[in-house]
């Protein structure tokens, strides 16, 4: 062996040691947890895009509440929560028949109203007027945010450009803004893209209408199935936790994929932005 041969070696060697002792110090983060420097991601992101239902909206209690000022006085009684679990249960399903291509694309509106005809008859409710069941569809246009909502993007609209990037469809989107007084930059997502995610199109066509790279673009949710489909297609992504979401005890603490940023709820993510 040469000289030279032995130098290389030997640098090598103390490169790899010092290497392992700075992951073992925890300097240095494994690539499921790596996070971007806070000023680093907030220079290159010029738009937040968000999931709503769960992550921006209580929709458990806000069903549950709007079924039975509907219902009730119609001299119906029923665990209110346990309908709006089974309605929110139809949801995936209801939306495979799109992505699937089974049937054409269709608004959530109308995929709602589907999904409320097939559990009738779990609560006794098929003898409900269908009038009354129009009127009870709009309880996913009159669901509240969480309290953390308002002050956290009062902050993230200084900064950031604020968009849904939801399943729901724009006149869904608009009254939830309206009844939150939640100041979206633009309305995308679902209706926009002619699809629902996880399908490509709907990460890709939001931030084309934005007019900003897909690496501009921070999908934002409380649902790591969401931020893991929004990465594949070349977006950033942040995570709110959001434990209450299905009930005490449910919903994420934190995300289950690797993300750009993880945060307790909205204002936390603006700290960690630097909003």
């Amino acid at each position: 062996m040469t000289d030279h041969d032995r130098r290389s070696l030997l640098q090598g060697v103390t490169a790899l040691t010092a290497a392992a002792a700075l992951a073992d110090s925890g300097i240095l983060a494994s690539p499921a947890r790596a996070q971007a420097a806070p000023g680093n991601l907030g220079d290159s992101v010029k738009a937040l895009v968000f999931d709503v239902f769960g992550t921006v909206v209580d929709w458990r209690n806000g069903v549950a509440r709007h079924a039975e000022a509907t219902l009730k006085p119609l001299g119906y009684s029923l665990d209110w929560l346990a309908f709006a679990d089974a309605w929110r249960a139809q949801y995936q399903p209801g939306m495979d028949e799109v992505r699937t291509g089974a049937i054409a694309f269709v608004k959530l509106d109308v995929i709602h109203r589907r999904m409320l005809e097939r559990i009738l008859p779990r609560f006794g409710l098929e003898k409900v007027d269908p009038k009354v069941l129009d009127e009870l569809n709009l309880a996913w246009h009159r669901l509240d945010a969480w309290k953390d909502v308002a002050p956290g993007f009062a902050r993230l609209r200084r900064r950031f450009m604020l968009a849904p990037c939801s399943n729901g469809n724009i006149a869904m989107m608009v009254d939830i803004a309206r009844r939150n007084d939640i100041r979206w930059d633009a309305i995308l997502g679902s209706e926009v893209a002619g699809d629902f995610k996880p399908k490509p199109r709907v990460y890709l066509a939001t931030a084309e209408a934005l007019n900003i790279k897909p690496g501009e673009c921070m999908m934002t949710a409380a649902h790591s199935n969401d931020l893991a489909a929004a990465a594949k297609n070349g977006l950033r992504t942040a995570h709110v936790a959001r434990p209450g979401e299905r009930g005490p005890g449910t919903g994420e603490t934190a995300p289950s994929v690797p993300v750009d940023v993880a945060a307790s709820n909205f204002e936390d993510l603006a700290e960690k932005l630097g909003a």
